[in-house]
């Protein structure tokens, strides 16, 4: 996911500022704190499977890196970034604990630009394959569970922890395919330019962290693709919907 590569002091103090003014936010609305802690078991499994993917795709194409460091594991633990993590709880989006890579050992069956691009693709492809999962067993719990239940406590909390988690792994999905580094959908990109464009945005790479930190940090980069993820929730639940007749 994230491998920052310039001054992590900058982002680090932007953060802060949002996570502080976020913070506030919650500590006024017991609705929006409630939501906070409903994420959680979203954002975990999210972050995990997406950081197990990358390193996974990367040890079937040859390299053992992320396995000798531990990180083919899906224990939440081993994929946390703290920062983050908390960024994804509180603002919608955040990141996990970079995934260590080493190209060189991939499989000289294909270019090592290709080899990063499969790699980088594993992580949000693997989200978005879990937003689908969930939504087959949100549908299953609403199409078999009793009225009763579907409107009890526990029944209402399922089904918000079901959606929310579908939600989380779409957001995070969608988001790393921006195709500004640091995010996966950079390296996604560059098997697909023309030479002399890869080298220009490889030269050039700073430019568009600083871009990305301005989209991060004025919130357009949900408003970018927030029609990506309508988009794909709406086929998720639609195809769910006529599968479960619901």
């Amino acid at each position: 996911m994230f491998n920052f590569s310039f001054d992590r002091r900058m982002i680090y103090i932007i953060i802060a500022i949002m996570i502080i003014a976020t913070v506030t936010q919650y500590a006024t609305s017991p609705d929006r704190l409630i939501g906070l802690l409903v994420s959680v078991p979203g954002v975990l499994i999210a972050i995990t499977f997406h950081e197990f993917a990358h390193g996974y795709a990367a040890y079937k194409l040859g390299d053992n890196t992320a396995k000798n460091e531990g990180r083919l594991s899906l224990n939440p633990l081993d994929h946390l970034d703290p920062i983050g993590t908390l960024m994804l709880l509180l603002a919608g989006f955040g990141w996990g604990k970079p995934v260590h890579v080493n190209p060189t050992n991939y499989t000289r069956k294909i270019s090592m630009e290709k080899g990063e691009a499969i790699v980088s693709v594993a992580g949000p492809l693997t989200n978005i394959v879990l937003a689908f999962l969930f939504a087959l067993i949100y549908g299953a719990f609403i199409k078999f569970a009793s009225f009763e239940f579907l409107i009890s406590t526990v029944g209402q909390i399922i089904k918000l922890l079901l959606a929310t988690t579908i939600a989380i792994n779409i957001g995070l999905g969608v988001f790393n395919l921006i195709p500004l580094p640091p995010l996966d959908g950079s390296k996604i990109m560059i098997p697909f330019l023309p030479y002399h464009a890869k080298q220009w945005f490889r030269n050039n790479e700073q430019i568009f962290y600083i871009i990305f930190v301005v989209l991060w940090i004025t919130n357009l980069a949900s408003v970018i693709i927030s029609p990506a993820i309508n988009w794909i929730s709406t086929g998720i639940m639609t195809i769910t919907a006529m599968i479960f007749g619901i």
